[in-house]
């Protein structure tokens, strides 16, 4: 990889603890260590100890679930109540951006979870409408405006997706994926050359950068539904977000989707 590509990456910082560069590499991804963001464990005990007497993943998200709602307010219940004689006030909630993702990664829910992602883990997005080449272009001062939109920072939406990641862990460990470092995840692509390649070899074999989020699906079937060339990989259980089966209600429209954070990874690429 050249400096240039290297610098292109992300911050020199993030609140995991780890190297942006390493983060993002492939040698992050063939060794994954456990992730956890700065502090959010420490400043939710509560949380922690409510999903310990959780016997079930349903019990597990019904609790995570009335936490959120006790802090955020993001049943759509209290989203709707407002003092007579007021405006409605509109509360951003975690469910809202991921249901907006899975319509649209690019649109302005897409550009606040990438936002997301670069804050807490220091990684730049690499396409937002258009492949973002470099940070003074246009289309990177269109996704800074969209990810700082004030619609969606007014109820620490930060704080919430901080929640979600660590839920997310815990729930893989506990009850998803017990002692699994990776998943086997497949992305269905229209064109290989959308992405920035380093590296081919054969049989199919690449090494490429995804954005800073990207979806997949554990079906390889339906990820045939998205593109004429399929992608798979082994991701790393640590860069997962979120995938549908954590929560009852499923704001992703694919069957088996998962939203993984992204950088530079080895993939198997196989026409349809």
């Amino acid at each position: 990889m050249s400096k240039a590509d290297q610098s292109w990456v992300g911050h020199s910082t993030n609140l995991v603890g780890l190297p942006t560069l390493f983060l993002a590499s492939c040698d992050f991804n063939d060794a994954p260590m456990p992730l956890r963001i700065s502090g959010v464990r420490e400043f939710n005990p509560e949380l922690f100890e409510m999903l310990a007497e959780a016997a079930t993943p349903g019990e597990a998200a019904q609790a995570f679930l009335l936490y959120m709602d006790a802090l955020f307010a993001i049943d759509p219940e209290q989203r709707r109540e407002t003092p007579p004689g007021r405006p409605r006030r509109y509360r951003a909630s975690f469910l809202d951006l991921i249901r907006g993702w899975g319509f649209d990664s690019n649109g302005a829910e897409g550009a606040v979870l990438k936002g997301w992602v670069e804050s807490r883990f220091g990684l730049f997005p690499t396409y937002h409408k258009q492949p973002i080449r470099r940070i003074s272009s246009p289309i990177w001062t269109t996704y800074v405006e969209e990810k700082m939109s004030s619609r969606f920072h007014n109820n620490s939406i930060h704080a919430q997706l901080d929640l979600l990641y660590e839920f997310c862990q815990w729930a893989l460990a506990k009850f998803f994926a017990p002692g699994v470092e990776h998943l086997t995840l497949h992305r269905g692509v229209n064109a290989l050359e959308d992405h920035t390649v380093f590296e081919r070899r054969g049989e199919g074999l690449v090494t490429l950068r995804f954005n800073n989020l990207v979806s997949f699906s554990s079906d390889r079937d339906v990820a045939g539904c998205f593109g004429d060339a399929i992608l798979t990989v082994r991701a790393p259980a640590a860069k997962i977000l979120f995938f549908n089966e954590l929560l009852p209600s499923h704001p992703l429209k694919g069957e088996g989707e998962y939203l993984v954070i992204g950088g530079d990874y080895r993939a198997q690429a196989r026409s349809l």
